[in-house]
């Protein structure tokens, strides 16, 4: 019995012993571990090829939802990116094309590049700048036929600013461009120092033909360098050519010169010249003669009636013609004893004549 006591007393001693040594540092060779032979627990300072934890805390939460983390820091994302929620940059946003539906903003806008608006190849009708709110929407966009820059509001412009075309002022506050040559105006207000170089129309009333330098007012087609025309009737001043100034009517209507709304001379339209007031001539008068002496105050080239008395000239006595009692013919061959004339004492054709004023021999 003593021998199996001191030999258990020899092995408890032997395990106490054992249990009081450290145990052992395993050795794990590398590529030594495989399969699942890690479940639960905690790695630190876990390392390899691609990844390294240095974390302090829990950073990354795996779950069947998806990767939850906090943070991402990443300098390249190399495939498409679909965010469903907010995204929210504190910093900047470089990109060489940005696709949006809409965009609300209301901070300062920088920018190195035009704005740009692309169709589906097409111009981008509709497409520009538009302003919500308010009792309707205000437009500055792009329409069609023909295809133009649209405004829905007025243009205002500094007034020292103007509107230019191709690099040539258009408009400005005060003035019209030098080349703007057309225009079709339909009122203006006071004028100063107008010049028109070429035809002229006024209501399709008044006219000017640069062609053929012809001044018309009522005249579509006038017959003289100036015409007035009302009706069927055209009065006009035109040149002869002969170098005179020919003034009257081109139609058949007479012609009525007037002082205080008064006929003083008529023209009929058969020629026939009506003095409807005293004249007086300062100057010796002509009718029917191309030249005449001015010794005398009148000279006519044929007879003259005087107070419905007919007097005529000749050589002897009527022998035809239609003569009135009290018509006198005068001598044009007078001779010593002869007479000055002959007086019509009947009236006939030629009627009864009579020798009056005897010439002394």
């Amino acid at each position: 019995m003593s021998d199996i006591r001191k030999s258990l007393e020899s092995l408890a001693d032997s395990i106490e012993k054992i249990q009081s040594q450290p145990a052992p540092k395993l050795e794990i060779k590398d590529r030594s571990i495989n399969g699942n032979k890690i479940n639960g627990g905690m790695i630190t300072n876990f390392s390899s090829v691609g990844i390294s934890d240095e974390a302090s805390q829990a950073v990354i939460v795996v779950k069947d939802s998806g990767l939850h983390l906090d943070s991402l820091h990443v300098k390249q994302i190399a495939n498409a990116v679909k965010v469903q929620g907010n995204l929210n940059v504190e910093g900047e946003i470089h990109a060489k094309k940005l696709h949006v539906d809409e965009v609300s903003a209301d901070v300062r806008n920088e920018r190195t590049s035009p704005l740009e608006f692309k169709g589906d190849g097409k111009a981008p009708i509709g497409k520009g700048i538009i302003w919500t709110g308010g009792s309707y929407t205000k437009q500055l966009v792009l329409q069609t036929a023909p295809e133009r820059i649209w405004s829905s509001e007025d243009i205002d412009l500094h007034r020292e600013r103007s509107y230019l075309i191709g690099g040539q002022t258009v408009i400005d506050s005060e003035s019209l461009g030098s080349s703007v040559t057309k225009s079709n105006l339909k009122k203006l207000g006071t004028l100063n120092n107008l010049n028109v170089n070429g035809s002229m129309n006024i209501d399709h009333f008044v006219r000017y033909n640069a062609d053929t330098e012809q001044f018309s007012i009522g005249a579509e087609d006038p017959n003289g360098m100036f015409s007035l025309e009302s009706f069927d009737h055209e009065f006009l001043i035109d040149p002869t050519d002969n170098k005179n100034w020919k003034i009257g009517t081109w139609t058949t209507s007479g012609l009525d010169i007037v002082t205080d709304n008064t006929v003083r001379l008529q023209i009929e339209n058969t020629g026939k010249l009506r003095v409807h007031s005293k004249t007086t001539f300062d100057c010796s008068v002509g009718i029917g003669v191309n030249n005449f002496e001015d010794d005398v105050d009148l000279t006519v080239a044929g007879a003259v009636r005087i107070q419905n008395r007919k007097q005529e000239s000749g050589e002897e006595s009527p022998s035809q013609g239609n003569y009135r009692k009290g018509d006198i013919v005068w001598n044009t061959d007078p001779k010593p004893t002869g007479y000055v004339g002959w007086i019509c004492v009947r009236a006939g054709q030629p009627g009864d004549w009579k020798p009056f004023g005897q010439i002394s021999s």
